[in-house]
């Protein structure tokens, strides 16, 4: 049997497994003589004297006090030490800091000398990768977004606070730059990351409350300066700071000069697509449509009732803790802090599937019936392909077509997730003519592509891409689409039309055309298929909801019945 001798002398048993005896270091004794020493009062004489001439050449002989709010770091207007360098210590080990009171005597207060905690970048860079991902590859927020976090691998709260950065810089993008270039000194033409900084450092500054102003400043000067742009850390930490200090001296626009310029400022939305809803719905409509931010972001869910009934899931939610209230669609929940419900196994089962009232609503008045045969003519990623699915008990046959592979195999995901097997997602264009379809379909979903402008409070990159071209073209697209399908569907047949615009262009005047196009066709109404709220929306082109008004995504939905061959 082996003996271990240990520290004190003694000795302890060493069976099999444990280590060997330890070889003496060579300061060991030293430090423990030193211990021994201190503990009969043999201290080392205080050599004040050295100690404050060295505090006095650190800190010139005085103390020193910030500016009122303080370099970054520096707690405001607390007094602080200049910094001090590293040197060696008394007992010979070099490369130590040892921090000193004014008066020469060693700080013990508890943290201090210790090394400054480096701030955590890397939820802030991947915010700032992917702001940059949108502004500079046109890539749409969500999936730049979701690439940089599965990239990133952060924690749900870092995860949860780079989307918040994010959606809030770009849905206040054009009113950050507005604040911004007011104290820039004639420097607005900025490297495209700095400016992206500057956004986010603004947004933190002004619409977070959680973010002290002064760790907003810092962080944003570290986040250049990681970026590479070192020249530039004093431009951001000026800009930052006098935006604090004027922040009740920013000019704003004024409504009466020039409203499209004031809308566009004030809720940052470019100056076209602000005259562009002005035309549509006034000044005052327009000002509703581009103020309103929900006071909470839920989100929605539907059950899939081939699987589920609403006790189930009730029950699951609850044991799971998750809060919720029933939605305006029967069948669907609104679910408050939701954090990622898909990692719930009642999702990936197919229990329950997330969809907004919106896109529910478009599919359920489609009337779909067991045994029919359906068409979602732009389907992906294939929610309301799924409503018409279970609304045909899985029978009959429902075909879902999209231009792109990668997005019908969404299609397929969503069908294998909800255990649906009467669809058949294809690669097509709907917007080519089908002879062979004549008068094949019962009813057909025209979910055509559109600006998106009913949706901005959940994609708010997609505003900055509306034009008055680009809605044109889109207006092209939809009606070829819509000449493509109307031959497809049998007299008596049900044409539903829908898009997630607020632009009459792409609504009401669309169906117009169509209807002067195709004289075989009419307007059905819907009221009955609506939720009772909605019901008595309807007009005579269709059913137009809002954000601000409905609770809903700003969708429009019109159902048309084939009337005759």
């Amino acid at each position: 049997m082996t003996e271990n001798r240990g520290r004190d002398g003694g000795f302890r048993g060493a069976g099999k497994g444990q280590s060997r005896p330890a070889k003496p270091r060579a300061d060991r004794p030293a430090q423990r003589w030193k211990r021994d020493d201190q503990a009969r009062g043999n201290r080392p004489p205080f050599r004040g004297k050295k100690t404050e001439e060295a505090a006095g050449e650190r800190t010139g002989g005085k103390r020193t006090f910030s500016p009122r709010g303080g370099a970054p770091g520096t707690g405001g207007n607390k007094m602080h030490r200049a910094p001090v360098q590293p040197r060696e210590k008394r007992d010979g080990r070099p490369g130590e800091e040892k921090r000193m009171h004014a008066h020469g005597r060693p700080d013990r207060r508890p943290g201090r000398g210790k090394p400054e905690r480096p701030i955590n970048l890397a939820p802030r860079r991947v915010a700032l990768e992917t702001l940059l991902d949108v502004s500079r590859s046109d890539a749409y927020a969500s999936l730049a977004l979701d690439k940089r976090l599965a990239q990133a691998d952060l924690p749900r709260r870092d995860r949860a606070f780079v989307t918040q950065l994010v959606y809030g810089t770009l849905e206040n993008r054009l009113t950050l730059d507005w604040r911004i270039d007011q104290f820039l000194d004639g420097e607005k033409d900025l490297e495209p990351t700095v400016r992206e900084i500057l956004r986010m450092g603004a947004y933190q500054l002004f619409y977070l409350d959680r973010v002290p102003d002064m760790a907003a400043v810092d962080e944003s000067v570290r986040l250049t300066r990681a970026m590479g742009f070192e020249a530039l850390t004093g431009l951001v930490n000026a800009v930052l700071r006098s935006m604090i200090r004027g922040k009740n001296e920013t000019v704003w626009p004024k409504p009466q000069e020039d409203a499209a310029r004031y809308l566009s400022v004030m809720f940052s939305a470019p100056q076209e697509l602000c005259s562009m809803l002005m035309e549509a719905y006034g000044e005052q409509g327009a000002l509703e449509i581009l103020r309103y931010r929900p006071a909470k972001r839920d989100v929605t869910v539907r059950i899939n009732y081939l699987r589920c009934d609403d006790a189930r899931l009730r029950s699951l939610f609850a044991d799971e803790e998750i809060a919720f209230d029933p939605g305006m669609v029967p069948g669907t929940y609104k679910v408050h802090d939701a954090g990622d419900l898909t990692r719930m196994r009642a999702f990936q089962n197919g229990l329950f599937t997330i969809q907004g009232e919106s896109s529910v609503i478009a599919a359920r008045v489609v009337g779909a019936a067991p045994g029919q045969t359906v068409l979602d003519a732009c389907a992906a990623p294939g929610g309301k392909t799924a409503v018409l699915s279970e609304m045909m008990h899985d029978t009959g046959r429902v075909y879902a077509w999209d231009t792109h592979a990668h997005r019908v195999d969404l299609i397929k995901g969503t069908m294998n997730r909800l255990k649906l097997e009467n669809v058949r997602p294809a690669v097509r264009d709907a917007a080519v003519p089908r002879e062979e379809m004549a008068m094949t379909l019962d009813a057909a979903l025209v979910d055509a592509p559109c600006s998106g402008t009913g949706v901005m409070m959940e994609k708010p990159d997609v505003k900055y891409r509306v034009s008055r071209e680009g809605v044109q073209a889109l207006c092209c697209t939809q009606a070829k689409i819509l000449d493509a399908v109307a031959p497809m569907v049998k007299v008596g047949g049900t044409l539903v039309y829908a898009t997630c615009s607020i632009l009459p262009q792409e609504n009401e005047d669309q169906v117009r055309a169509f209807l002067a196009r195709h004289p075989e066709y009419e307007i059905a109404p819907m009221a009955a298929l609506l939720p009772e709220a909605l019901a008595g929306r309807e007009g005579e082109c269709g059913l137009q909801m809002f954000a601000h008004r409905d609770g809903t995504d700003g969708f429009y939905v019109c159902r048309m019945r084939r009337v005759r061959g």
